[in-house]
């Protein structure tokens, strides 16, 4: 049985990949934020009368202020280039 491992032995090395061993498991890591202020928040947006993509304070920029900038831009150019096309600007001879 030399050079090959025996199942127990392919059972152990599973086992430290996983990180437990001889039956002792890492402790549970602390939670990122009290549960308290966990359960206030969720009741604050859940009484929020509004649309789910705009409870957070932050939220009106990323849904609706840059999508409008990328929209206004997009109309620019496209308006630009096709002032451009009229009047023969940029055209090479």
């Amino acid at each position: 049985m030399h050079g090959r491992k025996s199942s127990t032995n392919l059972l152990y090395s599973l086992d430290l990949n996983v990180g437990i061993i001889n039956g002792w498991m890492p402790e549970i890591e602390p939670p990122f934020r009290p549960r308290e202020k966990l359960i206030e928040k969720q009741k604050y947006f859940q009484s929020v009368h509004k649309h789910t993509y705009l409870k957070g304070p932050m939220d009106k920029i990323t849904s609706i202020a840059i999508p409008l900038a990328l929209a206004g831009t997009s109309l620019f150019l496209i308006g630009r280039g096709i002032y451009n096309m009229a009047h023969g600007i940029g055209k090479k001879e």
